[in-house]
């Protein structure tokens, strides 16, 4: 994932006191018909429910509309109708080329009241709360402009204290890819150590009396998980436990794409091609776009959520924002030391393409993940349209365009290759 910037020294950590989808997503909006209940056996399952005396109430299939939040969320306002296909949005104002030949969906300006709100917030978060950063590389921090990317990213948020949550677990995932693994006294040696404590701030030890004090004293001991565990604790009173409980499973798919990447590293193994995929699927941005729902103020069920062909949309949405990320991130990391790598590079060494040729080509990978996406988004849509779902996947999809928009305009992380 990409990395904020520099995060580091180790303080005492203080307690927390419309978008593109496929058209099929987007009008899919009838009652759930017998043909849509059949389409799918395991959805007619789920949609169904139990079955035997005094289950009836549980049938998913009687209740269609949206689920009503948690009493500790606000409740979301009715997204706004998606764009007719052939409706062209308006584009970002801010300056930043697209990389040539990307498919992607120009996203509105996000709104610039929330952006400032949430950019102060998170700022006051990071310096007060979890001590993140020393004061010399606090430039970095702002440059990374967190407070535009989920404003983008998550537009149907119903005010800045959801936005927050998603806020602050992208600045503590971050934390720990650059504390961690990357720039700022990251490295590959012995980071399954570190990865597997920091995890406990999120999937908390259950141990005995003897050996829980020193467990608690050390989540408090570095920076990123100084940033997890207080990110985790804000995410946890506003979800539910199901969601909860889906983001600890997403972020240990995260943790394991790092320690392959930095096997990989120790062993200076250059992958094939579509090993650096499967790596790729798990160091992804994916747990951002899977908590939409939490920062929406609704819940997409478990049951729906686990289904094999929703788990496939998510997966491809997940590995095409972060494709995007190997793209326009691709001259930044060249200038960094040593071998770094991405689908450019990776293309570049096994197939024996030039760099514009490798590029090129990982544009193409990009652009048929996007497609597939979309396809399997639609797809499911069509066959379980329920509002919860039709809204989840169109909020996935949000998530991908807003991870763009932020990559394309932020200018001060990111330029592009001189290949044309």
């Amino acid at each position: 994932m990409p990395a904020p910037g520099p995060l580091g020294p180790t303080a005492p950590a203080q307690q927390p006191p419309t978008p593109s989808i496929p058209s099929a997503v987007s009008a899919a909006t009838e009652p759930v018909t017998p043909s849509a209940l059949a389409a799918d056996p395991g959805i007619r399952r789920i949609l169904g429910g139990p079955t035997g005396l005094g289950t009836s109430s549980l049938s998913l299939a009687r209740a269609l509309q949206p689920p009503v939040p948690e009493p500790h969320l606000a409740a979301a306002p009715a997204p706004a109708p998606a764009p007719e296909a052939d409706q062209v949005r308006p584009a970002s104002s801010s300056e930043g080329p697209v990389v040539p030949g990307l498919y992607h969906h120009p996203v509105p300006e996000p709104d610039p009241g929330r952006v400032e709100e949430v950019s102060r917030r998170i700022k006051r978060w990071a310096e007060d709360e979890v001590q993140l950063y020393p004061e010399e590389w606090e430039g970095q921090f702002d440059g990374f402009s967190v407070g535009r990317y989920m404003v983008a990213c998550h537009p149907d948020a119903p005010g800045v204290d959801h936005l927050m949550l998603a806020t602050r677990l992208m600045v503590a995932e971050n934390a720990v890819d650059d504390c961690y693994c990357e720039d700022h006294g990251g490295s590959p040696i012995g980071l399954g150590g570190r990865i597997l404590l920091a995890h406990t701030t999120l999937d908390h030890l259950h141990t005995t009396p003897e050996y829980a004090p020193a467990w608690e004293e050390s989540l408090g001991s570095d920076a990123p998980r100084r940033a997890y565990r207080s990110a985790m604790d804000y995410f946890v009173r506003a979800a539910t436990p199901s969601q909860a409980d889906r983001y600890r499973h997403d972020m240990a798919r995260l943790h394991m794409g790092y320690l392959a990447e930095a096997a990989w590293a120790q062993t200076e193994y250059v992958p094939e091609v579509w090993e650096y995929l499967a790596m790729r699927q798990f160091n992804n941005f994916r747990p951002c776009p899977t908590i939409t729902d939490t920062v929406g103020g609704y819940e997409l069920p478990a049951d729906l959520h686990a289904l094999p062909k929703m788990q496939r949309a998510i997966a491809l949405a997940g590995n095409a924002a972060t494709i995007v990320n190997d793209l326009y991130s691709y001259t930044k990391e060249l200038d960094s030391p040593g071998l770094h790598l991405n689908l450019p590079v990776v293309i570049a060494q096994r197939e024996q393409l030039s760099e514009r040729d490798a590029y090129v080509k990982a544009v193409e990978v990009h652009n048929q993940l996007m497609h597939a996406f979309e396809a399997a988004a639609a797809e499911v849509a069509a066959e379980c349209p329920l509002p919860s779902v039709l809204r989840f996947l169109k909020g996935v999809a949000t998530w991908v365009d807003g991870n763009h928009d932020w990559h394309r305009t932020n200018t001060y992380r990111y330029s592009l290759p001189d290949f044309w």
